[in-house]
C-alpha cells in the first residue's frame, strides 16, 4: 500500500465535530477503493464493505422510507458484524449503482451522524453532477488525484528526498547534486505519471514498456466508459472531446477549439460531453481571466479556457510518448511545445487544492499560464518548459497588476531576485507556500456539500 497524503485530510475527517458522511470522489484507478479500506483497517476497531455493483441485493435496505438506525442494523445483520458508533468505518463502495443509497447519506446524517460511513464509487462524479440526490450541507466531499511528485517519490523509495523538498522554507537554491537528481526523476514521473497502477508496475518490473502497457489499458477502460456509462447523444461527442483534448494541449497556442474537434462543432452541442469529462475526473479545465481581482471566478471567460488530462502519464500514452524521450531531458520537457509541463503544473495545483484552475490573458496575446487566489491574495505562475528565464507575458502582468512577488517554473534551481521567486518543477507543489507562508493548506480541506 502506497503512502497518499489524502490520509491525513482522512484522519482529520474521522475527528471533525463536523463530520458527516464522506464522498470520495476521483477518477476510475486513482485508488480510492484501496485508500479507504486502508484507513478503515488501520483506524478503527473493525470495518464492513459493502459494493453496490458488485452485490446489487444491497439496494433493497433503501427502498421506501429510510431510517437510519434500522438501516445500519440491516446492514450489521446482513455482514454478520458488528457495527460500532465510532468505532465502525462503514464503506459504500460504487455507491452510484444504488441511487437510493446515495440519497440516503442525507438520513443516515440526521438520524445515525455516530456512525462512520465513508461512500466512493466509479465515475461518481457524473452522478452527482447530473442531479445532487440530497440537500446541501449533508455530506462531507474529498477529492483523490492520481499521486502528485512528492507521493510518486515516497512510493518509489525517495521518502527522505521528499522530506528535504518539504523542509525547504525559502526560495533559496538547493544542492546542486539534489537538484540534478530531482530532474532525473522528474523524468521518469513524466512518462510513468501518477496512476497507482503504473507506479507499483514500475517499482516491481523497472521495464517502461509494462508502464505502458498499463497506462494503455487504463485509457482503455476510461474509453469503454463513453458508451457504457453516457447517455448515448452524448457518448460520441465525448470520445472526439476526448481525442482533441491532448492534440489541442500540443498546440503553441493552448486555449481550447471546438472547430478543431469537428469543423461544424459549436460549444452548445458539446457542453455536455465536456461536463461529462470534467465530473469523471478525466480533465481539467482553466479559464481565462483579463484581470486579476478576487473571486477570480467572477472575472472569467466562459467560453475561453484550456483543457488538461488528469495525469501526464497517461497524456504521454495518448500522444505515444517513446521511451527514448527519456534519456534526453530538455527534449522530453519541452516535446509538444511544452505540453506535459504545463499539465503537471496543473495537475500539481490541482491535488494541493488550487482546483479552480485560471490563467491571465492580455487583448495584446501576453499570457500567464497559471493565476491562483487564495484569502487576498493572487499569485501569478509562468510555465517554462526548460531553463529559459524569459518572461515577457509575466513582466506585463506586474506591471499592470503589482503583485508582491512573481514566480516562475522551470528546470532552474529555487531561487529568489527581490519580487521574482523561481520554483523547480519538481517543486512546484511549494507554490505559493515558499513565497507566502500565511497559505494555510489545511484551509483547502474537506468540503461540505
Amino acid at each position: 500500500m502506497m503512502a497518499r497524503d489524502i490520509y491525513a485530510r482522512l484522519l482529520r475527517w474521522k475527528s471533525s465535530p463536523a463530520r458527516k458522511p464522506l464522498i470520495l470522489k476521483g477518477a476510475r484507478q486513482v485508488g480510492k477503493t484501496h485508500i479507504l479500506r486502508h484507513f478503515g483497517e488501520s483506524e478503527y476497531a473493525n470495518m464492513v464493505y459493502f459494493n453496490f455493483e458488485r452485490d446489487p441485493a444491497l439496494a433493497d435496505f433503501f427502498k421506501g422510507r429510510v431510517e437510519g438506525q434500522k438501516v445500519i442494523e440491516k446492514l450489521g445483520i446482513y455482514s454478520e458484524r458488528k457495527i460500532t458508533p465510532e468505532e465502525t468505518l462503514i464503506i459504500f463502495d460504487e455507491i452510484q449503482a444504488a441511487p437510493n443509497a446515495l440519497k440516503s447519506l442525507k438520513y443516515l446524517n440526521e438520524e445515525a451522524n455516530e456512525y462512520h460511513i465513508a461512500a466512493a464509487g466509479s465515475l461518481l462524479g457524473v452522478k452527482l453532477g447530473q442531479a445532487s440526490p440530497f440537500p446541501v450541507g449533508k455530506v462531507n466531499f474529498l477529492s483523490l488525484y492520481p499521486l502528485t511528485f512528492l507521493e510518486y517519490l515516497e512510493g518509489t523509495g525517495a521518502k527522505r528526498l521528499r522530506a528535504y523538498l518539504e523542509s525547504l522554507t525559502e526560495c533559496e537554491p538547493i544542492e546542486q547534486a539534489f537538484h540534478e537528481r530531482l530532474i532525473d526523476e522528474l523524468r521518469l514521473y513524466f512518462f510513468i505519471g501518477g496512476m497507482p497502477e503504473t507506479i507499483v508496475t514500475y517499482k516491481e518490473k523497472r521495464d517502461l514498456k509494462e508502464v505502458r502497457r498499463v497506462q494503455n489499458e487504463i485509457l482503455t477502460g476510461y474509453e469503454s466508459d463513453f458508451s457504457k456509462y453516457a447517455p448515448p447523444s452524448d457518448a460520441q461527442k465525448i470520445a472526439s472531446l476526448w481525442e482533441s483534448v491532448p492534440v489541442q494541449l500540443a498546440r503553441e497556442n493552448k486555449k481550447f477549439k471546438y472547430s478543431e474537434v469537428s469543423k461544424n462543432a459549436r460549444s452548445r452541442d458539446y457542453a455536455h460531453g465536456l461536463k461529462w469529462l470534467s465530473d469523471a475526473g478525466l480533465i481539467h479545465l482553466s479559464h481565462k481571466v483579463t484581470t486579476a481581482k478576487i473571486p477570480l471566478s467572477a472575472y472569467r471567460d466562459e467560453d475561453s479556457f484550456k483543457i488538461y488530462f488528469l495525469d501526464t502519464g497517461l497524456l504521454g500514452a495518448k500522444l505515444k510518448l517513446t521511451q527514448r524521450t527519456i534519456v534526453k531531458s530538455a527534449e522530453l520537457f519541452e516535446q509538444y511545445a511544452g505540453a506535459f509541463t504545463e499539465n503537471y503544473v496543473a495537475q500539481e495545483l490541482v491535488a494541493s487544492g488550487f482546483s479552480d484552475l485560471h490563467y491571465w490573458a492580455s487583448t495584446n496575446q501576453a499570457e500567464v499560464d497559471f493565476i491562483t487566489a487564495y484569502g487576498d491574495e493572487i499569485f501569478p505562475l509562468e510555465v517554462k518548459a526548460g531553463t529559459n528565464s524569459k518572461a515577457k507575458s509575466l513582466r506585463v502582468y506586474a506591471e499592470k497588476f503589482k503583485p508582491s512577488v512573481v514566480s516562475m517554473a522551470t528546470l532552474r534551481n529555487l531561487k529568489k531576485d527581490n519580487d521574482h521567486c523561481n520554483f523547480p518543477l519538481y517543486a512546484v507543489s511549494r507554490f505559493p507556500e515558499l513565497i507566502s507562508p500565511s497559505v494555510d493548506y489545511e484551509q483547502l480541506e474537506f468540503a461540505t456539500e
